[in-house]
């Protein structure tokens, strides 16, 4: 739906929350929000800063919300408003959540103009697919060990698949 001043109204509340980060600080200029039926059930903006969690993402805030305010893990049906187009791990975190529409405002690029690095997981990502070297170490180990718990989560007559 489009608002006033020709924006639309889901987008402007994760602008409205980006925007509140240049006053708060408590992250960066990022917001997001989560709709499901014409509602929004989860709202969110970056606190990396204020929580010390590089994982605190607007996207993964508003999924948190959204979650919690309707008390459950899958978002299926809903939709994610953010200012900026999600990061790998936001959308790895969209995906996770069974959101399949993603409406964003700034690109990847506008992102990286000011400062962040987005580009760089890209690239490392694209380097993993490729089995290019990347200055990251993969390295399997105790896997005799740790299949046994995937085993018996396999055999689990009361498991939770999601």
């Amino acid at each position: 739906m489009i608002i006033g001043d020709n924006m639309n109204e889901y987008m402007k509340v994760a602008k409205d929350l980006a925007d509140d980060n240049l006053i708060t600080n408590v992250g960066g200029p990022f917001g997001a929000c989560i709709v499901k039926d014409g509602k929004i059930i989860g709202r969110g903006s970056n606190h990396v800063l204020e929580n010390n969690d590089p994982t605190a993402h607007a996207e993964i805030m508003a999924i948190r919300d959204a979650c919690k305010n309707i008390n459950s893990y899958d978002l299926s049906g809903c939709e994610v408003y953010t200012s900026c187009y999600p990061c790998p791990m936001c959308i790895s975190a969209i995906i996770w959540a069974n959101i399949t529409k993603i409406y964003y405002g700034n690109t990847k690029e506008d992102a990286e103009d000011i400062g962040f690095r987005d580009k760089y997981i890209y690239d490392v990502i694209s380097k993993i697919n490729n089995n290019e070297k990347i200055d990251l170490e993969f390295k399997c180990i105790d896997r005799e060990e740790t299949i046994k718990t995937f085993n018996n989560y396999m055999e689990k007559q009361d498991k939770t698949i999601y």
